[in-house]
């Protein structure tokens, strides 16, 4: 069988990094997209490589289109068809709505909704010529439920599912599945900067398993998503949240 191509943004976070090493252990063969390469991407260049993983860099500033056309056209050249996308790049920009600017609100949508579209669009019909896809949208707890100063994060992660789900209905029939996937808060070091007095006594209380997740834990999910054994599930959301937000 041909060794199939994942494709995962934000690769070099805490989640995107734990995706692309699982992935590439179980066989895939792994691009890495970041805005920028640098010291970061030599870095987990060398990581990838120290683990067995056949891994690439790709370079795509994911909030413009043209962007990641170029990133698209750049990939397609040097490694081939991809596969599986994991839109997985987000950031957060938290603030009360009454004190939120317009560029708080844009920046947030253009790098965590506008992205999904960017990516995926420019990746989905070649997988729709093959009769194989995978598009993994990375969503979170919080776009479930809410947060307070989140207006702009939860709004944008709560149109990632609205999107799972359309998409998932126009190209189920070509074998391509689209899947959110829903974590709660996670060991990684965007969550590790919440000052410790805010993490301990307003958001582990709020886990009933009592403690913060783990990147492999998501990423797991992340590989069974990719896999040939995931074909009969497509526009569903799966939360893994330690039990935060049950739904």
């Amino acid at each position: 069988m041909t060794q199939r191509v994942a494709l995962v943004t934000g690769a070099f976070g805490g989640l995107g990094e734990a995706a692309c090493l699982a992935l590439g252990t179980a066989g895939f063969r792994v691009v890495g997209v970041h805005h920028h390469l640098g010291d970061d991407g030599a870095q987990w260049s060398q990581r990838m490589h120290l683990a067995g993983i056949q891994a690439e860099t790709a370079i795509a500033e994911i909030a413009s289109y043209a962007s990641c056309e170029a990133m698209a056209a750049d990939v397609a050249a040097r490694v081939g068809a991809v596969d599986v996308v994991v839109n997985n790049a987000g950031v957060t920009h938290d603030v009360s709505f009454r004190k939120m600017q317009p560029s708080d609100w844009i920046s947030v949508l253009e790098t965590n909704l506008f992205s999904v579209f960017n990516v995926t669009r420019c990746f989905i019909n070649p997988m729709i010529e093959r009769g194989f896809g995978r598009v993994i949208n990375i969503s979170s707890v919080n776009g479930q439920k809410g947060a307070f100063g989140q207006t702009n994060y939860a709004a944008s992660k709560a149109g990632i599912h609205g999107f799972t789900k359309a998409l998932a209905l126009e190209v189920a029939a070509r074998g391509v599945t689209v899947n959110t996937v829903s974590p709660g808060y996670l060991d990684t070091k965007m969550v590790r900067a919440v000052p410790e007095s805010i993490l301990k006594e307003k958001i582990l209380p709020q886990i009933p398993l009592g403690r913060l997740g783990q990147p492999d834990e998501v990423a797991a999910l992340i590989v069974y998503l990719a896999s040939e054994k995931s074909a009969f599930v497509t526009g569903a959301n799966f939360a893994i949240n330690g039990g935060q937000h049950m739904c």
